[in-house]
């Protein structure tokens, strides 16, 4: 009786699957590195820039509507959202970018799970590559949701963190000030 498949070719996969696939879907920037700017148009048609946001921590979430983990996480990150924003120590801004290549159904689904915050980002893709639009290459990101928390120096304090370590961290700054 034949093998189907040897156990070199097991090990191979398993290598790759753990080894190489986090390495590639490493996005470009990590902790301790600047943020690359980013200049768009948000959702409501307002000029974007986000290095006028000094002085302030950014959550930057590249997420998708048709992405069913980011969609199970926002109601968290409105949550989030609401316990930082305009707090008188650690004002917390969010940009949402949406990796996308349909506009209809990215507008329902800020709508629909109630993001809340002005700062919504198409960054439309034109193939179904997604991760070629160019916010998203221009952050080396290749899967979705992927967040980057910004202190108020534009640097990055976090990458990929779950919510409660993000919140921690900004309550920790908290108690700082």
């Amino acid at each position: 009786m034949k093998k189907l498949i040897s156990p070199g070719i097991i090990i191979l996969f398993l290598i790759g699957y753990f080894v190489v696939k986090p390495l590639y879907m490493k996005p470009a920037y990590q902790r301790g590195e600047t943020a690359p700017n980013i200049t768009a148009t948000t959702l409501n048609g307002e000029n974007f820039t986000l290095s006028n946001f000094k002085g302030k921590f950014v959550l930057i979430d590249f997420w998708g509507s048709w992405c069913g983990p980011c969609r199970r996480e926002n109601p968290k990150l409105v949550t989030l959202y609401k316990k930082f924003k305009n707090n008188k120590d650690v004002d917390l801004e969010m940009v949402s970018i949406g990796v996308e290549t349909n506009e209809d159904r990215w507008k329902r689904a800020i709508k629909r799970d109630g993001l809340i915050w002005p700062y919504h980002i198409l960054d439309k893709a034109e193939s179904l590559r997604f991760f070629d639009s160019p916010i998203a290459k221009e952050y080396g990101v290749k899967e979705v949701p992927s967040k980057f928390l910004l202190n108020p120096s534009g640097e990055i304090i976090g990458v990929n963190l779950p919510i409660a370590e993000m919140e921690e961290i900004l309550t920790g700054q908290n108690s700082k000030n």
